[in-house]
């Protein structure tokens, strides 16, 4: 079984040993694949889900033939895992003393937690929001990652030793200096929040919103926290201006809630469905994808630059005027002339996200980078001694393997700060940017 063991290596922050828990499994030792999967990823079951797996596109096999399915073989090794109890906690056998904050409960910092826990220290997640796990449990939908998953991980954690903090935002409720006086470590893992704006004519219509409003008030419909979405695609025209994961995630909510039409639009070209003979090997992310939100109905519409939101006089959104796109020395911008009106109850943008949340207070202040993200060294320490950051927060938006892989590699930096020397793994630093 090959599996493209050179991206493996090179590519995945978390893949240098697919080839070997691959080769377990088709020799039937599922207990010893589930060891070596967990030895490079704390959550295979949140990648398995909603990592979008360049390691199958980059698999040698898609050269010239179905590519082997990674994502499903690491499902089923850690669903197998937990059905027969292999998946138990695992405390430290001592404590150290020392005291660290992990600021956000996404993967990032989820992995960050468990890596310094199982290393002895005293570890608190701090998450503003009512549940802890950040976009695995508010961002993502149920249909893609169910939120059971997400509860038996955190429920491991805790019996670990992990303490979570909900409903505390830092900032807010207490302020980062009062954090940082309580720890001896702090890591900043809050992600990317900020997303990316589309400021044209229309934009504060009723039935504009971010994708991320409209995703994280349908998944709290479903943690018991709303009783109803305020943003329901009922019986309505959805327009969602973005092609990647998180468009896909609005577009297969909007096919749930029972919407009378859903339209996706891309700025770009639509990519090749295979790849040419000239196309470089690995092919992540430039050729067609089609997720399970996309085979379930809905039009994709290429080449479409959104110009004006159109409303009904009384400040509704009533439709979208878009464009063609032409490329330009200056960039992609709408051909004049070519403007049409597609009708629209509801318009979801989802084209990512610019960054973090600033974080600018007397005495703890984070700069931004040139990336757009906070700024930090190479071992994702910041100009604030004691002080880290990983996942979105530092990289910019990206995979969740990057995220998992930067707390792993964040929480082997505050173990060496804490206690002058480590044995966790880092497998990435804060400058490594393959497939980021």
């Amino acid at each position: 079984m090959d599996c493209g063991v050179a991206f493996c290596h090179q590519g995945c922050p978390l893949g240098n040993l697919i080839p070997e828990w691959n080769d377990l499994v088709q020799r039937g030792r599922e207990r010893e694949a589930l060891d070596r999967l967990h030895a490079t990823n704390n959550f295979p079951e949140f990648t398995g889900r909603a990592c979008p797996a360049p390691c199958e596109s980059a698999c040698v096999l898609g050269i010239n033939q179905p590519a082997v399915t990674i994502k499903q073989i690491e499902n089923s090794i850690i669903d197998q895992g937990f059905a027969n109890g292999w998946v138990v906690p695992v405390p430290p056998e001592r404590l150290t003393g020392k005291t660290v904050a992990v600021v956000g409960s996404g993967p990032a910092g989820l992995a960050a937690a468990q890596q310094l826990t199982r290393a002895g220290h005293t570890v608190a997640v701090y998450e503003r929001d009512e549940v802890a796990g950040g976009l695995l449990t508010l961002g993502i939908p149920d249909f893609k990652l169910e939120k059971a998953l997400v509860e038996r991980r955190i429920e491991q954690m805790k019996q670990e030793g992990t303490r979570f903090r909900t409903g505390v935002e830092v900032g807010r409720d207490m302020s980062w200096s009062e954090l940082r006086r309580r720890y001896d470590a702090v890591i900043v893992a809050t992600g990317a929040t900020v997303p990316r704006p589309l400021d044209l004519p229309g934009r504060d219509l009723d039935g504009v919103h971010y994708a991320m409003e409209y995703l994280t008030a349908q998944n709290r419909v479903g943690t018991g926290a709303l009783e109803a979405t305020p943003i329901d695609a009922s019986g309505k025209h959805v327009i969602v201006i973005g092609g990647g994961d998180t468009g896909a995630d609005c577009i297969g909510t909007a096919h749930r809630q029972g919407a009378a039409s859903v339209t996706n639009l891309a700025i770009g070209r639509k990519p090749p469905a295979e790849r040419s003979d000239t196309q470089p090997w690995p092919v992540h992310p430039t050729l067609f994808e089609v997720s399970s939100s996309h085979e379930e109905g809905g039009e994709r519409s290429y080449l479409a630059s959104t110009v004006e939101f159109v409303g009904d006089g009384s400040g509704r959104v009533t439709g979208l005027r878009v464009a063609e796109t032409a490329y330009t020395e200056h960039g992609r911008v709408p051909t004049p002339g070519t403007e049409r009106d597609l009708p629209a109850d509801l318009v979801l943008i989802a084209m990512g996200f610019t960054g973090p949340e600033p974080l600018h207070e007397a005495g703890f202040s984070l700069p931004l980078g040139s990336r757009g993200a906070f700024a930090r060294e190479r071992d994702y320490a910041t100009e604030l001694p004691g002080v880290f950051v990983a996942g979105d927060a530092g990289r910019g938006q990206s995979l969740i393997v990057w995220a998992i892989a930067e707390g792993r590699a964040v929480a082997a930096a505050v173990d060496a700060h804490l206690t002058g020397s480590t044995v966790l793994p880092a497998p990435v630093t804060a400058f490594d940017r393959a497939f980021a």
